[in-house]
């Protein structure tokens, strides 16, 4: 397919984005950035880990984008003595068949919210984390397919560490987005409080359904990259490698431990393209790459402790790369 036509396509099938953030927009103050990323997650079929203080409509955020989308939503609250029963399902004894039979657990939906998932031990993320990967869940000897599409959006409290299982690189890296979520402005505060202390119902519609989604998401495998662009890609994710081979990139030799894996160049390039459906164009162009990089990146370097000792953070050493690295 040429690209004036993938172009011409993407133009058709766009619009529709416009009027899932216009419902969405409807309910929800702001947070543009949370949503914009959400659709990306969605339209890339990748999940996303989000770390931001309680009462920052992270809920309501994917509740509404599972309305917009005629989807099922659930919210599993992880706990310390959750079980991975209590997400998978489990087998459950009919005494008038005297068989075992099959009792699906929350995961069975289109959207998960994840709630507080390093409250959970490692038996429960993995559970957790197995769906994410295979989109299938085994109960007993039965292997059940999850339905399409499947998000999950999983949050952390970055303040409370107490009584918390913090999630190893390893599950971290299956994550295709870490977002950043801060607090609203003072205007859009304003408009929450308004809405929230007049406790009126906002009806959202459905404008498309999960068919339309995977129908989207062939023709964003379509949309155009050029090599230069994949090589901007790769540059990123080898400087965190191999920062010595990268001008102006010495220093960070030593306050990286460990790069990013090779699912951060297919998540960057799967992100850039759904960035750039969502900006109504058939081509990725440098500016998607910066726009959803820093989201694909930062939580897959893992940083020394010499890092640590100067409080040098992940953001920092991702915002020296792409300041550093040039652009094609």
């Amino acid at each position: 397919m040429k690209i004036e036509e993938i172009n011409k396509k993407v133009m058709e099938k766009s619009q529709v984005i416009d009027r899932i953030k216009e419902e969405a927009g409807k309910v929800i103050v702001g947070q543009e950035y949370m949503i914009k990323r959400m659709l990306v997650g969605l339209l890339a079929d990748g999940h996303i880990l989000l770390e931001g203080v309680p009462g920052l409509a992270k809920t309501l955020a994917v509740s509404t984008m599972a309305s917009t989308i005629n989807a099922t939503f659930k919210r599993i609250q992880f706990t310390p003595d959750l079980l991975p029963a209590d997400l998978v399902g489990t087998l459950v004894y009919n005494q008038k068949t005297t068989e075992f039979v099959p009792k699906k657990g929350p995961l069975f939906a289109n959207f998960i919210l994840a709630d507080e998932i390093n409250r959970a031990p490692a038996k429960v993320q993995s559970a957790l984390l197995e769906s994410m990967q295979e989109r299938q869940i085994t109960i007993g000897d039965t292997t059940y397919p999850l339905p399409t599409p499947f998000l999950v959006m999983a949050t952390q409290n970055p303040i409370e560490q107490e009584g918390t299982y913090p999630l190893p690189e390893a599950q971290v890296d299956r994550f295709m987005l870490k977002l950043l979520i801060n607090y609203p402005s003072r205007d859009e505060e304003y408009n929450i409080m308004e809405r929230m202390v007049a406790k009126a119902e906002i009806p959202v519609k459905a404008v498309v359904k999960p068919k339309d989604i995977i129908e989207m998401r062939k023709l964003i495998n379509d949309i155009y990259m050029e090599n230069k662009i994949k090589d901007y890609i790769l540059d990123l994710v080898f400087a965190t490698r191999e920062p010595d081979k990268f001008k102006n990139l010495h220093e960070l030799s030593n306050l990286i431990e460990c790069g990013a894996s090779p699912r951060a160049s297919i998540y960057l390039a799967q992100a850039a393209k759904a960035h750039a459906f969502l900006e109504h164009r058939g081509y990725v162009t440098p500016d998607d790459i910066k726009a959803i990089g820093k989201d694909v990146l930062r939580h897959r370097i893992i940083l020394t402790y010499e890092a640590e000792a100067e409080q040098i953070t992940q953001e920092d050493i991702v915002s020296k790369l792409f300041d550093e690295i040039e652009v094609p």
